[in-house]
């Protein structure tokens, strides 16, 4: 290896761009003090702005990828490099990474819906489908819930974007609904009355709107009250375990019973008279009905059609012969 070749090749290349090379250096430079600033910056304001931080932290991470190409861009191109064939390269990496992605980018996409839309946030239950839980987080991929049994639970953004969402976390108050079923025989007011008193013995549930309780429907075997209370998001299942449970022991205070299903069987001791017509049965008469034809029969009914047709033509032309001959004698005649 011919060391000086080298060495004369690395003077005259620093020689002959001395210039590019300051051009490059002052531009790398100047472009990370830029950038830096830009950065800090847009920090700034979007810790300013009502976006969601996982919003943020996207945005920033595509702006800070998309100026750093910017600026190797640039110094390729101060040196002296066709970028022509390295964006075009860039392009097709992008497209070929694109298509091999393309589940992740629709969940990024749904992400963007998500976060732009503010569907929900962290710390909301919410329902998808048959799962439901608590959000704890929410990126631009998967949004992950813990269930009421503590399970982990990782939803990609499109299934929640593409199924109907219950967020029971969404607004601060929330409603509570029962129904109660009794025995027919029930006091309706002194039901209504206890499960109200319930109702308003817990410090949780809101006055104003005032606790309900009305007679629903008339059931099989009760009669069904509809109830609801309104408390706080965060009380729901507190509020709703504590009326079940005192309602219940109320009722049996006031001896409000609670009917189940149930099946009746009585043995019958009376007689019961079943009127009926002394008439005897009449005797049986045949209806009058036409001989069914047989292939025979049809066959010899279009035998005996062919055979009328051809005496019919036969006598045609015997007619046809006698109104000639009177015509063929006067012809001899004149002769």
């Amino acid at each position: 290896m011919d060391w000086a070749a080298i060495w004369t090749t690395i003077k005259d290349f620093f020689s002959n761009n001395v210039w590019n090379i300051v051009k490059f250096f002052a531009i790398l430079i100047i472009g990370i003090i830029v950038l830096k600033l830009l950065f800090v910056g847009l920090r700034k304001l979007f810790a300013r702005s009502k976006m969601e931080p996982v919003a943020q932290h996207f945005l920033l991470a595509i702006l800070r990828f998309l100026l750093w190409l910017v600026l190797v861009l640039i110094l390729l191109s101060v040196i002296g490099v066709q970028i022509t064939g390295i964006v075009t390269a860039l392009s097709a990496a992008i497209l070929a990474i694109g298509m091999a992605l393309q589940d992740n980018i629709s969940n990024v996409a749904n992400g963007i819906v998500i976060v732009a839309n503010k569907l929900f946030k962290k710390g909301d239950f919410i329902q998808v489908g048959d799962v439901s839980g608590r959000i704890i987080e929410i990126n631009f991929l998967f949004t992950t819930l813990y269930t009421a049994d503590n399970k982990r639970v990782t939803l990609p953004n499109s299934t929640i974007v593409n199924n109907p969402v219950v967020n029971s976390g969404a607004n601060p108050k929330r409603r509570v609904d029962f129904t109660f079923p009794v025995a027919y025989e029930s006091d309706t007011e002194l039901v209504k009355k206890t499960v109200i008193d319930v109702m308003k013995s817990n410090g949780k549930i809101y006055l104003d709107p005032e606790p309900f309780c009305k007679l629903k429907e008339f059931a099989d075997s009760s009669i069904n009250f509809f109830a609801n209370c309104w408390c706080d998001s965060e009380d729901y299942w507190d509020v709703y375990y504590y009326v079940m449970e005192k309602v219940f022991n109320e009722f049996k205070r006031n001896g409000i019973s609670i009917p189940f299903a149930q099946v009746e069987v009585r043995e019958r001791k009376d007689e019961t008279a079943m009127p009926y017509d002394k008439t005897p049965l009449p005797e049986r008469q045949e209806k009058e009905r036409p001989a069914e034809k047989t292939f025979a029969d049809e066959i010899k009914k279009h035998y005996e059609s062919a055979k009328e047709k051809i005496k019919r033509k036969k006598s045609e032309k015997g007619a046809e012969k006698e109104e000639a001959l009177p015509l063929e004698e006067n012809a001899e005649k004149k002769d």
